[in-house]
């Protein structure tokens, strides 16, 4: 019972970062732009949902639609103000520009509200269901099942629509796409807006979780979401996924493990960046990447 117990909780985890790392493989797939920015967005709908629910007196509903619109919207600005300008510029300007403003993000949010955690009332409450001795959480199989259906969403959207089809040609090359008439910047601006909405997504499930918002909250968990999308394949829907899975499994089971009398909770962080390290070592491309032949 205990084994279940934990396996649904690191599906809870799980689903959390794959959300996340879907927002990383989209934009990734598109521009090959490592967004680190993209948790720090996060971070920023949980704050809206705290001010929406606890300064306005508004109601969950609300906050939920207040939060995901206010991220999709901040996350198409970043794009335009900080990295649209330097597109044609190197990988390594775009990146340094992301972590700065991953970090204006973050003190930004401390300037305004403050450095210690504001505390929130969960956004929605859901009887556990009980199974025999077994009580499953309905938190965790909502969570679950929103991140499954935003996967199943963005495969129909990139694979069946006029838009993902725009999106495939500027992944797979800018210039030809432009000369066949698509427009570059209104398809990039897409796919951050969908990006966003997935972290706003995320920042209701991960808020509903643990009820704590902080200006830092977003960092480990965006990075964490990184190690994901490289575990599974970043540029991979699916790939995201696997990995976001793999890597909330590896945090529950970890921290669930004990040597005599300690637990080894306090290495769980430690042991999924060794994961990270490891997969760059023996298989750059993730699980369900393929590898990508350049002409030089």
């Amino acid at each position: 019972m205990i084994f279940f117990q934990q396996l649904l909780n690191g599906l809870q985890l799980g689903s959390i970062y794959a959300l996340v790392a879907l927002g990383y493989t989209m934009v990734y797939g598109i521009i090959l732009l490592l967004n680190f920015a993209h948790g720090d967005i996060i971070m920023v709908g949980a704050y809206v949902s705290w001010a929406v629910m606890t300064r306005l007196q508004l109601g969950p509903v609300t906050a939920v639609f207040a939060s995901i619109l206010l991220c999709t919207l901040l996350g198409v600005i970043i794009e335009k103000v900080a990295y649209a300008p330097l597109r044609s510029a190197p990988r390594l300007s775009l990146l340094i520009t992301a972590i700065g403003v991953s970090y204006f993000l973050e003190n930004g949010a401390q300037l305004i509200f403050g450095a210690d955690g504001k505390n929130m009332t969960a956004i929605f409450s859901i009887p556990n269901l009980t199974i025999g001795s077994l009580t499953l959480s309905s938190t965790a199989l909502v969570t679950l099942a929103v991140t499954i259906l935003a996967m199943m969403g963005l495969l129909v959207l990139v694979h069946k629509t006029k838009m993902g089809k725009a999106m495939r040609a500027v992944s797979e090359d800018m210039g030809a796409a432009q000369l066949m008439g698509i427009s570059v910047n209104a398809t990039i601006s897409f796919t951050f807006a969908i990006g966003s909405l997935l972290a706003g997504i995320g920042s209701v499930l991960y808020s509903n979780i643990y009820q704590m918002a902080t200006p830092t909250m977003g960092s480990m968990l965006g990075l964490k979401a990184f190690v994901a999308a490289v575990l599974g394949g970043i540029g991979s829907i699916p790939g995201a996924m696997i990995g976001g899975f793999a890597v909330g499994f590896i945090e529950i089971f970890v921290s669930a493990i004990k040597i005599g009398q300690q637990s080894l909770s306090v290495w769980r962080d430690a042991v999924v960046f060794a994961i990270l390290i490891i997969v760059l070592v023996v298989k750059p491309t993730g699980i369900m990447g393929h590898k990508v032949r350049e002409k030089v």
